[in-house]
């Protein structure tokens, strides 16, 4: 194992720059070119990885510059229990803001364009490659706009990712009405009551600016109905803030669950100071695993 990870180790160095950063593993700096454009994305491998592991792609919010690893605390997680994170960076749009393409109004109406889906595919399957990655072991997670970022390859790239988890993330409308999932993808969704940035209760009138988007309960909702589940669970996680609710719903096709943790009187945030949030994600991955 050790003689494998310093391979990696190797490899990473020679393929881009070296960070110090939070957990024992290692951090490096990449760049990928896709369709004219350079997309930067950082790899932390923890020490000792074993052949073929999992990986895990977390993606940030709209306007986010820095790595988000120190934020999430998705690092100490892939530590402890031996996987991958990779953490790329969307585009700059017209305002300058690193953001990913998911069909925002603004967006929509100025014709920025970006091919992010195509870049996702593309870097999975790159560091697939030249690291061993599972091929079938592969998850998505994001913040925000990375949060519709997840939703977005639920929809279409759910031949790549077993299972997705949006954290006070939204499911645009235009997904809802002009998509179609494939195939059944476990989702995992965070978010606060009071999140006034990514409203609970969804924004059909476009009030925020970003676009019409249906409520977070709708939302988990038309995933359960995806993946089947027939019943709901709920439980109280012990308090740290505010209150968190998980609910559960499970029994679904293949064994397929969805999970809603609805952080009572929570705001737009990863709910880290309200939960694990980061050991919660990985908790529901996990149960994916082949």
């Amino acid at each position: 194992m050790k003689r494998i990870f310093s391979l990696l180790l190797a490899l990473a160095a020679l393929c881009g720059t070296l960070y110090a950063q939070e957990g024992t593993g290692t951090m490096t700096q990449h760049t990928l070119r896709h369709k004219g454009h350079d997309y930067v994305y950082w790899l932390y491998l923890p020490k000792d990885l074993p052949a073929d592991a999992p990986l895990v792609m977390v993606y940030h919010g709209y306007g986010s510059r820095n790595i988000p690893s120190i934020k999430y605390g998705m690092n100490e997680v892939a530590d402890r229990n031996g996987f991958a994170v990779c953490y790329p960076r969307g585009d700059k749009d017209f305002k300058g803001k690193y953001c990913w393409n998911v069909g925002y109004s603004f967006h929509i109406e100025h014709g920025w364009r970006r091919d992010d889906v195509g870049f996702t595919r593309r870097l999975v399957r790159l560091l697939q490659k030249e690291y061993g990655f599972s091929r079938e072991n592969v998850f998505a997670t994001g913040h925000s706009n990375g949060g519709e970022m997840s939703y977005l390859l639920a929809y279409t790239c759910s031949d790549i990712f077993a299972a997705v988890a949006p954290i006070s993330g939204l499911m645009m409308e235009w997904m809802y009405r002009d998509l179609e999932a494939k195939r059944p993808v476990p989702v995992m969704e965070v978010h606060g009551t009071l999140d006034k940035t990514s409203e609970w209760n969804g924004d059909p009138e476009n009030k925020g600016g970003w676009g019409a988007y249906i409520a977070v309960p709708r939302a988990v909702g038309y995933w359960a109905a995806v993946n089947r589940c027939t019943h709901e669970q709920t439980e109280r996680l012990p308090l740290r803030r505010n209150q968190v609710v998980a609910h559960r719903y499970v029994n679904g096709t293949d064994g397929h669950e969805v999970w809603l943790y609805e952080v009572i009187g929570g705001k737009h945030s990863w709910a880290e100071k309200d939960m694990d949030t980061s050991a919660e994600i990985w908790k529901f991955f996990s149960k994916y695993l082949k």
